[in-house]
């Protein structure tokens, strides 16, 4: 019955015209910009960010949301068309997506993934309905404690799932140094503002965001880049799948759905390790596992209903324990502290409008991603027409307009560009930038709970680590970070004869 009444509220909010028309935006404008190689869910929604200035909570995580999950698709649409990945999780798309364009049927992979998205990002939408309110039924007897190790379980986890460990461990750091900038909110003394009066309020979340994503994207994508990418037309006619491919999509559709689903809840996996998962199971799994990076439609479904699947569940943890599971999750946190509402389990309790809107939302937003992406193919295909040099500068100028417009500074543009400089070098230096903004987040939320949780224990840590989920989780902790170094150090060890 609860989940009843929460469908109930849920379509109650998001079928409201200004919601559903915000939601048609943000799916366009992320589909727009996902379709730009290099750019990716993360910096399209960083960069859209500034849009959602004014709007009220529920209808700023609609777009957003939209956006998420309309450059989630975008971002297959290059990799099939220009084998041109924005993201890891659209790298896997390339594998046979590309090879089905040269065979003239780029067509049925377009569609096969717009198929795969609604059908994963669906089931991922039920399983956020049934599993969140129990989740932040059980949160609701968190103490600080267990706020406290549970958001430095999500950051540890964030932080050494990365490619390297320890660089992961790095940036979360400095995100962590970053969140510290400005007034502290329980002695009310300005911290590390360097004398500048324009940081006494700290770092702006949307500089630093649009920043290090969305700025240093582009600017490692134009080091990238060529003039004017080849693209083949792509026709309605030329989408419509054979019998035997949709026989062979089914299952595939059905085993990555599964797998994202399980992975998206994760804090610091996501979906990007569920795509890679997914595709290595189709291939074991498949009679001829040779048809594989040479064009078989399996390897396209399973990756893509993983990736819109774990886009949904991500929202699980984010939405009932104010734990981002993800960079892009954080930013959908920020938007909520900016809107002035607290994340965490108390959340569905005090706005279950804005949580249920939301998830109600991704239906109507799935819905508006296949009645736009199926009929309009060939607009994208012409924007990737669109020479580099000159697409890129003009997104840089409305990030800049659209950071000074939120607070009329221009010392916010300054940031943006400093930190998409610095962002471009620490990619170039193989530094993953996601966990930074992960620290941001996550940094004061974790100071504020570990005063409190030190209050309550008059001082005393180990009172923390004996309470047992708040122990549990820094074991854990530990024990990742000790994994973590044994992997750095591994390869250093001299290998006997």
């Amino acid at each position: 019955m609860d989940i009843l009444n929460n469908v109930v509220i849920g379509f109650s909010t998001a079928l409201t015209a200004s919601n559903i028309f915000y939601c048609f935006i943000g799916v366009f404008l992320g589909t727009l910009l996902g379709a730009l190689p290099g750019i990716g869910a993360l910096a399209a929604v960083s960069m859209l960010l500034p849009l959602t200035i004014g709007l009220d909570a529920t209808t700023a995580l609609v777009m957003l949301a939209g956006v998420y999950y309309g450059s989630e698709y975008g971002g297959s649409t290059a990799s099939i068309l220009l084998n041109l990945p924005g993201t890891p999780t659209n790298a896997v798309t390339c594998l046979d997506g590309y090879p089905m364009a040269k065979k003239g049927r780029a067509g049925v992979a377009l569609f096969a993934t717009t198929m795969a998205s609604f059908f994963g990002g669906s089931i991922g939408i039920i399983a956020l309905y049934a599993f969140a309110p129990f989740l932040a039924q059980w949160a609701i007897a968190f103490g600080p404690s267990e706020y406290f190790s549970l958001m430095v379980l999500g950051l540890v986890a964030a932080a050494v799932t990365q490619d390297s460990p320890l660089k992961g461990l790095a940036m979360v750091v400095v995100g962590m140094l970053l969140g510290t900038v400005g007034t502290d909110v329980d002695s009310g003394v300005a911290r590390y503002h360097f004398g500048l009066f324009e940081l006494r309020d700290g770092i702006s979340f949307i500089a630093l965001a649009m920043g290090i994503f969305g700025v240093s994207e582009i600017l490692h994508s134009l080091r990238d880049a060529g003039g004017t990418p080849e693209v083949q037309n792509v026709t309605l006619r030329s989408m419509i799948p054979s019998r035997e491919e949709w026989k062979s999509s089914r299952m595939p559709t059905v085993r990555g759905t599964v797998i994202g689903g399980a992975f998206g809840v994760l804090p610091g996996i996501g979906s990007t390790v569920a795509t890679f998962i997914s595709y290595a199971l189709e291939k074991r799994l498949a009679k001829d596992p040779s048809r594989f990076g040479h064009g078989a439609i399996e390897g396209i479904v399973s990756p893509e209903a993983a990736n819109n699947a774990g886009a949904q569940t991500a929202f699980i943890p984010t939405l009932s324990l104010g734990i981002p599971g993800s960079a892009t999750m954080a930013v959908m946190l920020g938007t909520l502290i900016m809107n002035g509402i607290a994340p965490g389990p108390q959340l569905m309790m005090t706005h279950p409008e804005v949580v249920w809107g939301l998830a109600a939302s991704f239906w109507v937003g799935n819905v508006l991603l296949v009645i736009l992406n199926v009929p309009m193919i060939g607009l994208w295909v012409r924007l990737l027409r669109v020479p580099y040099h000159l697409l890129y500068p003009a997104i840089i100028i409305l990030i800049c307009i659209g950071t000074y417009t939120i607070r009329s500074s221009v010392f916010d543009i300054m940031l943006v560009l400093l930190f998409g400089v610095a962002g471009y070098w620490l990619r170039l230096l193989r530094f993953h930038l996601a966990p930074v903004l992960i620290g941001f987040i996550l940094g004061p939320m974790i100071e504020e709970n570990f005063r409190r949780a030190m209050l309550f224990a008059r001082g005393d840590f180990t009172a923390i680590v004996a309470r047992p989920l708040s122990g549990v989780a820094l074991a854990i902790c530990v024990a990742l970070i000790l994994w973590a170094v044994y992997r750095a150090i591994r390869p250093a060890q001299p290998v006997s004869a």
